[in-house]
């Protein structure tokens, strides 16, 4: 039994929605439907949640939104009239989206996800009333109603461990349950909704709770690439990853999928498979516990960019006692928070995001950190880029350090920090910005294109 998620650019549009429903019929499995808010149908295009995000302002503001609210009730119209059918449920959308407008905004810290849960909500109605116009034993289910219980952070919403309990008690269903992505309810009843990756959230929670024997997350690509299809010409696919590997590229700049989505499926060791809705026969990228990596020590390479370093330099660092606890505490009275901190003898590396510093913040920075630990030298360098390698097969394979360094000063780019963590699945290296995507092609030719 499978649970599959489609993205928004999956649902845009009539023509996507033809795909979806082939997609479904074309195996029994499928049984759990998770659906994003329609996408862009073009480059010019606007998505319905962003569209809701201007309804939300607009009645917080005091402003007309009749407008707005036509406007969004025609993206469903749109696709109904083009699939031709039956449009009994569009009053039933356009009275929901209608009725955000009369929600209290004294006092209701839900009233931000409300409106843009309406989007994922609204358009598992139109799927599930689609389906069953095309013969399938189709219904809408509502995320309460299936059992998701979150905590009550809006905007940051963390499923409940007895939600699993109530979820599984559908898992034997013989009908299609197309279920809206990206909230959940609290106890309370209010609408909560999760973070950045929702809907993936969404289908990994329901994913886990029925225990599916494989959750499929459908989007418009042939699965995860090894680099940047930007960057790379045509890079290869990812036929396989684990878990680890998967969290360490989407923390490096891989946003095909948002890392935390895949918790509650891992937890439930349960295989993931990232596939094309456009090109649905391809076998996509798994994401598993496991994999065999005796063929290749590197399985991906990420970016991301505009860093900044910290650069501590002292005599006999080493020996001074409390020396990294009073870094880390002047960062934490400066509200600062870091990535990484690689260090040798006598100095060390503190790895930021840029925007955390300020003119101000970083001038009061350097006074207090020269004040309290009286370094040989202290500097901040900004403009830095963070590109990892990634690979469970780095643990049996030697030389692929070195192999990459190689590669980078063969192209005449220097290092400013170099970083391996302890799992040894990944190794970072600090460069300039603007030699980011030169250093990305030589470490994709060394690995991936002998």
């Amino acid at each position: 039994m499978k649970v599959i998620k489609f993205g928004g650019s999956s649902l845009a549009s009539a023509v996507q929605l033809q795909k979806v429903l082939n997609i479904v019929k074309d195996d029994a499995s499928r049984k759990f439907v998770v659906v994003s808010a329609p996408g862009k149908r073009s480059g010019e295009d606007i998505k319905v949640t962003d569209l809701l995000i201007n309804y939300y302002e607009k009645y917080l503001n005091n402003e007309a939104t009749q407008k707005i609210v036509d406007k969004i009730v025609a993206r469903y119209e749109d696709i109904m009239n083009e699939l031709e059918m039956n449009k009994a449920v569009l009053s039933d959308i356009r009275h929901a989206i209608t009725a955000l407008s009369q929600l209290p905004k004294e006092n209701n810290p839900h009233l931000f996800d409300a409106f843009l849960a309406s989007g994922e909500n609204n358009n598992a109605k139109l799927v599930a009333a689609y389906f069953k116009d095309q013969g399938l034993a189709a219904v809408y289910k509502n995320p309460q109603d299936l059992g998701i219980i979150v905590s009550d952070e809006p905007g940051n919403a963390r499923i409940l461990p007895s939600s699993y309990d109530k979820i599984a008690e559908f898992k034997n269903t013989e009908e299609i349950f197309v279920i809206p992505g990206f909230f959940g309810y609290t106890e309370a009843g209010d609408i909560c909704t999760f973070s950045r990756g929702g809907s993936d959230i969404t289908g990994s929670i329901v994913a886990a709770g029925v225990q599916a024997d494989l959750y499929e997350n459908f989007t418009d690509v042939d699965g995860i690439f090894v680099a940047h299809p930007g960057i790379v010409r045509q890079p290869k696919t990812i036929k396989a990853l684990t878990y680890r590997e998967m969290r360490e590229l989407a923390y490096a700049g891989f946003a095909v999928l948002h890392d935390e989505a895949l918790m509650p499926a891992y937890k439930a060791h349960i295989p993931v498979v990232i596939k094309n809705t456009n090109n649905p026969s391809h076998p996509g990228t798994l994401i598993t516990t496991k994999r065999d990596t005796s063929s290749e020590p590197v399985v991906g390479i990420a970016s991301d960019q505009n860093f900044a370093n910290i650069y501590i330099s002292k005599y006999l660092m080493n020996r001074e006692l409390g020396f990294g606890r009073k870094v880390l505490q002047i960062l934490e009275e400066m509200g600062l928070s870091y990535e990484h901190m690689p260090s040798g003898i006598d100095d060390i590396s503190i790895i930021l995001r840029e925007r955390q510093l300020s003119p101000e913040i970083e001038e009061a920075l350097i006074q207090k950190l020269d004040q309290v630990l009286k370094p040989d030298e202290l500097r901040i360098t900004r403009g830095l880029s963070m590109i990892m390698i990634v690979g469970e097969g780095m643990r049996q394979r030697i030389g692929v350090t070195a192999d990459s360094t190689m590669a980078l000063a063969e192209n005449e780019i220097n290092l400013e920090m170099i970083n391996q963590g302890s799992s040894e699945v990944s190794i970072m290296f600090g460069i300039r910005k603007d030699q980011e995507k030169q250093a990305i092609r030589a470490l994709y030719n060394t690995f991936f294109n002998k």
